[in-house]
């Protein structure tokens, strides 16, 4: 198996002590940084995405990939940089405003992470403006909302209305996931996409970034 191979196998077990050591075997073996986080970390990754899809992995199993997935990362970090390798681009992440829950919206912020995006965490209770102010200063191209409860989905409406009223919609696209939430809803709203899980979120913010 190849060292590569073994990053990933090891970071689907959640074993971060392994895949540090072994990140940092690949970069003794002259491996290029983005050929570890591509072939090794993020193939992981999409892999552990694939299994919690498919229930093979639940959510422990995906909160103790990511952290391997951190260890790799920071074992690269340094390289990245000093390289400039490209990230797969911005998302800024909130759960609307009214509403605190906020574990599915941090489990899609892993997942993003882990497949190679930058993320900007807003947290909870994040009021419409604030999404916009955010993604707008940071050049992100895509906002995901997340709501748990019915009364505090119109948020994401207003959202989606206030970039349209700012004419950003050709600039910044939405995304809007959470229990009460659906496609219906999302196309009723305007939103760019739906997402019915963290995995598939990545899937749709990837064919949104194209």
């Amino acid at each position: 198996m190849s060292l590569l191979s073994q990053i990933s196998e090891q970071l689907q077990l959640g074993l971060e002590e392994e895949v540090a050591a072994l990140t940092r075997e690949a970069i003794q073996q002259n491996m290029t940084p983005k050929d570890i986080l591509d072939n090794g970390l993020i193939a992981g990754m999409n892999i552990v995405g694939e299994k919690f899809r498919s229930h093979e992995f639940f959510l422990p199993d995906v909160l103790l990939a990511a952290k391997a997935m951190y260890a790799g990362m920071n074992e690269i970090k340094p390289l990245l940089i000093k390289d400039k390798v490209p990230s797969m681009g911005k998302v800024v992440i909130g759960t609307v405003r009214g509403d605190l829950h906020d574990i599915g919206k941090n489990l899609v912020g892993v997942m993003l992470r882990g497949a190679g995006f930058d993320v900007i965490d807003l947290g909870n209770d994040v009021p419409p403006a604030k999404f916009i102010e955010t993604a707008r200063n940071a050049g992100a191209k895509v906002i995901g909302m997340s709501a748990l409860l019915t009364t505090t989905m119109p948020a994401m409406k207003e959202v989606v209305a206030l970039l349209k009223s700012e004419g950003l919609t050709d600039q910044i696209h939405t995304i809007v996931g959470g229990a009460p939430v659906s496609q219906e809803y999302a196309r009723e709203i305007g939103a760019s996409a739906y997402s019915y899980d963290a995995s598939n979120a990545v899937d749709r913010i990837r064919a949104l970034m194209n």
